[in-house]
């Protein structure tokens, strides 16, 4: 597995998709009768290859992120600063804090140039955790990162895409950009009881705005 950069963009060394696994429980699936799958994007809600290379809003200076809103699905959630194992793996948010979403502080912050890396956990043992609607945003939606020097950063939804772990497209999600970028991301792509979810969900966004 890649270990990632520590420069102010992620670029080509990865986070691998293994190390989204840490954000996948499944036991609240498995051992409740009231539980139901989250909902996983369709395929006309893909990245476009044009979609991908159109402008965006001017980067923003340098701050980290304190809060995400996805008004769409309903998400108003604090920010944490998340590092990487001895290994090179993301460390995940505590699952014990259901509504709370992390953001990789050794990449770009959200609007800044770069691309700006937002996880969470899909549920946890209790049940539904921050992003477990995340496959439900549909391109055109709007998320909106508050920043610690009171700017917010908003963003525009390009694309939702779920992916498997053994395909997981490091360079796409995790490579370099030339602008403001955002990936949000979550587990996804079906559940098995037996190893769980399959895969991650991921929402691709560029800033179009600022306040």
């Amino acid at each position: 597995m890649n270990k990632v950069g520590t420069s102010g963009t992620v670029g080509d060394a990865a986070i691998a998709s293994v190390t989204i696994a840490a954000l996948c429980s499944g036991v609240w699936l498995l051992h409740s009768a009231e539980s139901q799958a989250p909902p996983q994007p369709s395929a006309a809600q893909a990245a476009a290859v044009t979609d991908s290379v159109k402008p965006g809003s001017p980067p923003l200076p340098p701050s980290p992120p304190d809060r995400i809103r996805i008004p769409s699905i309903r998400v108003d959630a604090p920010l944490t600063g998340l590092g990487l194992t001895d290994k090179g793996r993301l460390k995940p948010p505590p699952a014990t804090d259901k509504n709370l979403a992390g953001w990789y502080r050794g990449g770009a912050t959200p609007g800044e140039s770069g691309t700006a890396i937002v996880a969470g956990h899909v549920d946890n043992a209790t049940g539904p955790a921050v992003f477990y609607a995340l496959g439900a945003v549909k391109k055109g939606s709007t998320i909106e990162v508050h920043r610690r020097n009171g700017s917010t950063a908003v963003f525009s939804v390009y694309g939702v895409q779920v992916f498997s772990d053994k395909k997981f497209p490091d360079h796409t999600v995790y490579g370099t950009a030339h602008r403001p970028e955002l990936r949000v991301i979550t587990c996804g792509g079906g559940y098995s009881r037996g190893t769980g979810y399959r895969g991650n969900v991921v929402v691709f966004a560029r800033l179009t705005a600022a306040r």
